[in-house]
Formats: C-alpha cells, sequence, structure tokens
C-alpha cells in the first residue's frame, strides 16, 4: 500500500485519507477490527443493491481499508444545517435498517446482516442518495440489536445537555414510529454493548441509563 495522502478526516478509531479524486483509505490507529473482512460484508450487501461505498478489496488489510469516495454531507452534518429535517432523517435510517434486514446473511442461514453502528454521522447524503459507512461493528444476528443500537445511539444524545438534544429525539421518535422492530432483551444488549464500548467517555456511559428509559418510553 503506498503511503497515505492528505488526510481528510478523523473520527474517534480512524483516520481517512485521499488516494485520488475517486478512492480514500481509512486506516485503524489503535488496529480494532478486521477492514478486509469489514470491505467483504460491504461488497455482499452492495451485490443486492444496498447503498454503500464500493471497495477495492484487493487494497484491503486488517488496518486498512480502500473504498470508494463520497461527495456530500453526513446525516448530522445536513440536519446541524437545516437541509434535512429530523423526522425526515429518522425516517431514512427507518428505511435503511429495513432494507438492509432483508439482505441474506453470508453464513448464516436464520441471521441476517447487521451494521451495528448506523446514526447520522455514519450515513453521508451523496447526489445519488444516502450511503451507510463505517462497518467496523458489522455481524451476522437479529436484526432487533441493530434496532436497539441505532436507538441507543441517538437516545444518548437525546438525554443529553446539549443543543443536539432536541433533534436527536425527533429522529429517534421518527426512527420508532413502528416500535415492533425492538425486543426487551435486545434494548439490554445494546445497552450492555454500548457500555463496553472503548470510545465512549465516562460521560457517555452515564448517560445509558435514561437513554435505555428514553426508549422503553417511547416503544410502551
Amino acid at each position: 500500500m503506498q503511503p497515505p495522502g492528505r488526510l481528510l478526516g478523523s473520527g474517534r478509531d480512524a483516520d481517512v485519507y485521499e488516494i485520488d479524486t475517486a478512492w480514500v483509505l481509512r486506516r485503524s490507529r489503535q488496529g480494532w477490527g478486521n477492514a478486509a473482512a469489514e470491505g467483504a460484508v460491504m461488497e455482499h450487501v452492495r451485490a443486492y443493491g444496498y447503498p454503500v461505498p464500493r471497495v477495492r478489496l484487493s487494497d484491503c488489510s486488517r488496518t486498512d481499508l480502500v473504498m470508494e469516495r463520497l461527495s456530500g454531507p453526513t446525516m448530522l452534518e445536513a440536519c446541524v444545517a437545516g437541509s434535512l429535517g429530523p423526522p425526515e432523517g429518522g425516517a431514512i435510517l427507518a428505511r435503511l435498517l429495513r432494507d438492509l434486514h432483508t439482505i441474506p446473511a453470508r453464513r448464516s442461514q436464520t441471521a441476517r446482516i447487521l451494521h451495528l453502528d448506523l446514526h447520522p454521522e455514519n450515513v453521508i447524503l451523496t447526489p445519488d442518495g444516502p450511503r451507510v459507512i463505517d462497518w467496523t461493528n458489522t455481524e451476522e444476528g437479529d436484526p432487533a440489536l441493530d434496532w436497539a443500537i441505532s436507538s441507543m445511539i441517538l437516545a444518548q444524545v437525546a438525554v443529553a445537555d446539549t443543543p443536539l438534544a432536541a433533534p436527536a429525539t425527533t429522529l429517534l421518535t421518527s426512527l420508532l414510529a413502528d416500535p415492533s422492530h425492538l425486543t426487551d432483551d435486545a434494548v439490554t444488549e445494546a445497552r450492555r454493548r454500548r457500555a463496553a464500548n472503548p470510545t465512549m467517555s465516562g460521560r457517555e456511559v452515564e448517560l445509558l441509563g435514561a437513554a435505555e428509559e428514553m426508549i422503553r418510553s417511547i416503544e410502551s
């Protein structure tokens, strides 16, 4: 792999570098996950028409993911800028989860592909429509867990004392317009997984109890 080009952005665990006008390199700083395996899942769901970036699997490794360069704001950026309303954003997230869970798993006969980190910062609103990025946490399993993880992420923001609390509440309410996708066990497991996430701050962990209460109040 050639040395990374210009740094385009950074997340909690990874940095994204320019390769050229068509491709970028996402490199994990901590070496967590398996980027090549992640890329294989992305190509699997893309083969079924799911909106993800193309991946250049031959150039991927455990730490490096080479994928299509996308243009457009994240869903979060669009909501903050006012170009996308939170109710519409929540409906888009719900559609993306529903569509993903129609795709057969690669190994299991009964499970489905799960993203397990689908939230407004991981949806890019390109001119061709939304694209879902960051499949680091992907697994095969019960779709209810995917809904619960997305709900827990939004609820953590909704119960925090920040300017994003109100739009996050609307996003969550819109996402759970049909709460039948959730189960009690999935919500409990989502809280457990979020608490164990090493990238979470102490304050974010403290908000999990209130976040779970909000989710259960919406689904009841």
